[in-house]
């Protein structure tokens, strides 16, 4: 039994170490998608989404389900620079809800020549083959001021 209790307290700084280099590592994915966004490179930017028709993005339009569906809705949206203008991410909250699962929650802000549009997100992460992936999307614009 004492065996035990001390390789469980032995390991759990090794759990704990685990969690924050997974969540350091969505954190440091979500910077490079901004950095790809603003780049004009949606292509880039979709690199960390799941490419499975599993996928989910949910937004005001309602889901739309499957990576290539997705990619569509954002060339379709935001067909230019322009468009796109430059984007930023507040992390609100991240939760490691398991080893392969995360779920982050955020503020998105886009910078354009005629507006300021912002609103939230939620991401679910999932851990696959070594490489973190958003499988769902949920995010909804702020009423504009």
């Amino acid at each position: 039994m004492k065996r035990t209790l001390l390789l469980l307290l032995l390991c759990l700084p090794i759990l704990a170490f685990s969690q924050t280099k997974d969540i350091e590592t969505v954190k440091s994915i979500l910077i490079q998608q901004s950095k790809d966004w603003n780049k004009g490179d949606i292509d880039a930017f979709m690199e960390y989404y799941w490419k499975s028709d599993e996928l989910q993005f949910i937004g005001s339009a309602g889901v739309i389900k499957g990576w290539q569906a997705t990619l569509e809705r954002y060339q379709r949206t935001y067909p230019d620079l322009d468009a796109m203008g430059q984007l930023t991410f507040d992390i609100l909250e991240v939760h490691q809800l398991s080893k392969k699962v995360i779920m982050l929650t955020g503020k998105y802000t886009l910078v354009r020549k005629n507006d300021k549009p912002t609103g939230y997100f939620i991401l679910v992460w999932k851990k696959m083959k070594g490489q973190w992936l958003i499988v769902a999307d949920h995010t909804s614009a702020s009423p504009t001021e």
